[in-house]
């Protein structure tokens, strides 16, 4: 059986989403060996984001919160907690305009609003040719770099499937912890919801 504390421990893992699903989105977290870690399952036409990610698809136990800021912004914040702990994590804040039409970017907040890391796209270059050449995204998948105070934290990369949305998670590069594993989990279902919604839908 999988804990809320060992699906914090995990150093790699995969978040999966349909890409053709009609209504919403769901979303399962996978540990290396095949066992799902986590669930999300997002209402479809929703104006303000409320992402809640569960320890299963019988979504008794919440294990976060991720709820936007405002209604449907480009430079939209999202405020992450732990339900269990009774805390705000953090916050993830994207770059609006760049990440829609150069580069996706998204800087890591702490609990007070303070930037402390960044998620960025591998390159500029990939980035442009994956936006406005047809079929690049799919040659070309997405990665994505995790920074904090200036050092390698994770890699998000996403696979080559032109029907499932798979990001691996590689959180290995912070040997010293420094990126709390709870911002990480809601930085990878972001990107999977958000981003990957932007190429493949």
């Amino acid at each position: 059986m999988i804990t809320t504390t060992s699906t914090f421990q995990q150093t790699r893992y995969m978040v999966r989403r349909k890409i053709f699903k009609i209504f919403g989105g769901a979303f399962h977290i996978y540990s290396p060996e095949g066992n799902v870690l986590a669930y999300s399952k997002m209402k479809a036409f929703k104006l303000k984001e409320d992402i809640r990610i569960y320890t299963g698809e019988d979504m008794a136990h919440e294990l976060l919160v991720i709820q936007a800021r405002q209604i449907i912004d480009f430079s939209a914040a999202y405020d992450v907690f732990d339900p269990v702990a009774g805390v705000k994590v953090g916050a993830l804040r994207r770059k609006g305009l760049k990440s829609a039409l150069i580069r996706d970017e998204w800087m890591i907040l702490d609990p007070s609003d303070q930037q402390i890391g960044l998620v960025h796209e591998d390159s500029t270059g990939m980035a442009v040719l994956r936006r406005y050449v047809p079929f690049m995204a799919l040659i070309f998948p997405q990665s994505y770099s995790v920074e904090i105070a200036g050092r390698p934290a994770a890699i998000f990369k996403q696979n080559f499937n032109p029907f499932v949305y798979k990001l691996n998670v590689d959180l290995s590069y912070d040997e010293q912890g420094l990126l709390d594993r709870r911002l990480a989990m809601a930085a990878a279902v972001l990107l999977a919801a958000i981003e990957g919604k932007q190429q493949n839908n």
